[in-house]
């Protein structure tokens, strides 16, 4: 079923998705998110942020849950400037 230019261009009615399957930041709604989806949003590689984490020297610092890294959302909001 092909479907026409003008049902292809109309955004669906859900929650904006950003073009690699992260939703908008301001639509997330948990605490923090993980080490590629903060990446992400600060347009930055995965790996620069486990820098950041590992040399405590980056914009914002990850919370350290069961060996993981979890980077809050409100930080990353007040980083980029987005509101909630």
């Amino acid at each position: 079923m092909q479907l026409s230019q003008n049902e292809q261009a109309q955004p669906s009615a859900t929650a904006p998705v950003s073009t690699k399957g992260f939703p908008a930041l301001e639509t997330v709604t948990r605490p923090a998110v993980d080490t590629a989806a903060a990446a992400h949003y600060l347009n930055r590689r995965p790996q620069t942020l486990r820098g950041w984490a590992c040399l405590e020297n980056g914009p914002l610092r990850p919370l350290r849950i069961n060996g993981r890294l979890a980077w809050p959302v409100a930080d990353l909001r007040r980083v980029l400037g987005v509101s909630a």
